[in-house]
């Protein structure tokens, strides 16, 4: 019986997981960033963690050389700087400057407390031949910058 409930378990978890949105070289950076944002809005559904989940789909590659494997970036997530991206009110993407293969955004975020913050954003194409050749994915976010109180 207990290796019933695990294999349900198991392949259940796994239905989850493949629900994640990929990389593909038709989603515009707007898209990327979007997708990010809306999973960090209710990170904890469908299961703990989706949304972070979600957002590290679309981390570039040298950017996770940077964060580490999953673990290291959900740790980060939870910290004071990327925390109040968790479970926000709101957000807003607001494009910067676009070239060829990179795309600079302000995001503004209001966060479950009300506060306003906002974050520069940055967008790269992968240029290396592999499986994300040519797909948009974050190559950076800045520190938060408050920008009110309360909205």
């Amino acid at each position: 019986m207990r290796f019933i409930i695990i294999f349900s378990i198991f392949f259940i978890t796994k239905a989850y997981c493949d629900e994640l949105i990929k990389p593909a070289p038709s989603l515009l950076p707007e898209e990327v960033i979007s997708i990010q944002l809306t999973a960090l809005k209710d990170n904890n559904n469908p299961y703990f963690n989706a949304g972070i989940e979600q957002t590290w789909e679309f981390a570039h590659p040298q950017n996770k050389m940077f964060t580490g494997p999953l673990s290291n970036f959900s740790n980060m997530m939870y910290s004071k700087y990327y925390s109040t991206m968790l479970n926000h009110k709101q957000h807003q993407i607001i494009p910067v400057k676009n070239s060829n293969n990179m795309s600079y955004f302000f995001v503004k975020i209001i966060d479950k407390y009300g506060i306003e913050y906002g974050f520069q954003w940055t967008v790269q194409k992968v240029t290396d031949k592999g499986d994300f050749y040519n797909c948009w994915m974050t190559i950076g976010v800045s520190q938060p910058m408050k920008i009110s109180n309360s909205a």
